[in-house]
């Protein structure tokens, strides 16, 4: 297993996670916002008239109302990136990395537009009757790219294993696990039966279903967040100058928080925002394909809204949490990972700023120059050796070292600074991702009560994210095979979600990183062949709408 993971890990590494990516899409949205003359802003308000139905047509085809496509779509991006994506991303590169997030999130609201406009434009009628719409459809319909479309489709369907079934089931075990000590396996078995009886109902059920979730989960998480915003009210200012005061100089050292550059911070920033997003995965145009409506636009409006929700208002409110209340840079009492163990040898300077900019490179490009090797003493459990102890970014205090439940005393060995054996390790460094979410949530008027609305926000927002990637997989089914399959691929999901409760995921996280690059990276193609069709269908929906309804201003 481990053999098979580190070849999808090699993989992963020359296009899911490669350095080229992130400007793809980045580039890719850019160049549309310049193309189509802003239309994020432009048709911003506009969007919110269209979601609220006031140019709705009866008789006008589809399975959903444009609310109902909406929270579908939000339910499948509003997830664990919302909680830990955001901590993760300052926790690396600093403050000023959810400013490269909110911008990212900026440009991803036009991809967003564009995606579902064609989407929709190019949609089918399934053999069920169902509509059926995605990138794989105008890569049939409109540019005669079966292959692609197929290629796409078998990605989609990959992923709605790899993104939104087993990885967030298992985050969702764990956490219920560790929280109120429920079994995992009875956790996947409740959840499991719940899963299954939603997603057999197909879409309308599905989007009767996320319609009520969606904003209740976003209810229960704005009231944690602000409990803990208003509880700092006095930090918000310098929270906000400490976003921008640093976009192009890199996050300066504060508290256990090493500093970090601008590259770091542009990196971390516009990955977790793309990734939170997923604007140009085409992803969120199959859920927007099954909306009632005669003119693909007009949906395309409504996709404007999600990266504007999901990203601008949702992680923006994370950050501020996380900010205002402190913990971001604050070391805290916790069990260690080993995968955020450094051991280093002495000669690191971390009281001076270029020390702590090596170290940074250091763990950027994990050079081994001063990786410490040979053994380190320890007795009842401390570290008696000369040596620096780095965990999560930053120098741990206070280690523990634990064998078999007791303080170990003996010599541990070190190889390229990582300690060898079955020891674990207690003490008190930097945290990051849902952790820090929780800790700062305890910052608040709830006190430690918070931490239980970061658990079920997690539940509920990983809950969502498997119905909603379930319909994204099985409309790629019937694109690939008909209708009929639909029913195996449900059976299939189901199992799979429960057995995930339990087992490890591992794989399957590096198995999604290569997923979701096979899937943007056609959809991005298709899309920019498609760009002059696209604005040639922006431009008659506003000669027809001028039509059809005189009396409306309209922002063109």
């Amino acid at each position: 297993m481990q053999e098979l993971n580190n070849f999808l890990s090699l993989i992963d590494s020359y296009i899911g996670s490669s350095a080229w990516f992130p400007y793809a899409l980045l580039g890719t949205g850019l160049f549309f916002t310049i193309y189509l003359k802003f239309p994020q802003i432009r048709y911003f308000r506009f969007a919110f008239k269209v979601v609220k139905g006031k140019f709705d047509k009866h008789g006008d085809e589809g399975d959903t109302s444009h609310f109902q496509a909406l929270t579908t779509a939000l339910s499948g991006t509003v997830g664990t990136g919302n909680i830990a994506g955001v901590a993760l991303a300052i926790h690396i590169g600093g403050p000023a990395a959810l400013f490269w997030m909110l911008m990212t999130a900026a440009v991803g609201m036009c991809t967003k537009f564009v995606e579902v406009t064609l989407s929709h434009k190019y949609r089918e009628k399934a053999e069920d009757g169902s509509m059926a719409g995605g990138p794989m459809y105008y890569m049939k319909n409109k540019l005669n790219w079966k292959w692609m479309g197929i290629i796409f489709a078998i990605a989609t369907v990959l992923s709605s294993f790899g993104t939104g079934s087993l990885p967030q089931i298992n985050s969702i075990a764990s956490s219920m696990n560790s929280v109120f000590g429920l079994n995992q396996m009875l956790v996947g078995g409740v959840l499991a039966v719940l899963l299954g009886f939603v997603i057999i109902g197909g879409i309308k059920r599905i989007a009767a279903v996320t319609e009520k979730l969606v904003p209740s989960m976003a209810i229960l998480y704005f009231i944690g967040a602000f409990a803990v915003i208003f509880s700092n009210l006095g930090n918000i200012g310098p929270s906000f100058v400490s976003i921008f005061a640093e976009i192009f100089s890199g996050s300066a050292a504060t508290g256990g928080f090493l500093g970090g550059t601008m590259a770091l911070a542009f990196g971390k920033g516009v990955g977790r925002g793309l990734f939170s997003n997923e604007a140009g995965q085409g992803s969120a145009p199959i859920a927007h394909a099954s909306a009632k409506g005669h003119e693909p636009v007009s949906e395309g409006f409504v996709a404007i809204l999600e990266p504007f929700i999901d990203t601008i208002v949702i992680c923006t409110i994370t950050g501020l949490v996380l900010l205002s209340s402190g913990v971001w840079n604050e070391k805290h009492v916790n069990n260690f990972d080993y995968t955020d163990i450094y051991i280093m040898q002495n000669s690191v300077d971390l009281d001076s700023r270029e020390g702590r900019l090596e170290m940074v490179d250091h763990l950027e490009k994990k050079t081994t120059a001063k990786l410490y090797n040979g053994d380190i003493q320890v007795s009842s459990g401390s570290i008696t050796s000369d040596i620096v102890f780095m965990h999560a970014r930053s120098e741990a205090e206070d280690v523990k070292v634990i064998l078999d439940g007791q303080p170990f005393t003996g010599s541990l060995e070190i190889s390229n600074g990582k300690p060898q054996g079955d020891h674990s390790f207690v003490g008190r460094s930097l945290v990051h991702s849902a952790p820090l979410t929780t800790i700062a949530f305890t910052k608040g008027f709830f006190g430690d009560f918070g931490k239980y609305i970061v658990v079920f926000g997690l539940l509920l927002f990983a809950f969502s994210t498997a119905i909603s990637w379930s319909y994204y997989g099985d409309r790629a089914m019937t694109f690939i095979w008909g209708s009929k399959s639909v029913v195996y691929y449900r059976i299939v999901y189901v199992i799979a979600f429960f057995l995930a409760a339990f087992t490890d995921t591992t794989i399957i996280w590096t198995l999604s990183g290569i997923t979701i690059a096979v899937m943007t990276l056609p959809n991005l193609v298709g899309i920019l062949w498609l760009h002059k069709d696209m604005k040639q269908t922006v431009s008659d929906f506003w000669d027809g709408f001028k039509k059809e309804w005189p009396d409306q201003k309209t922002p063109e």
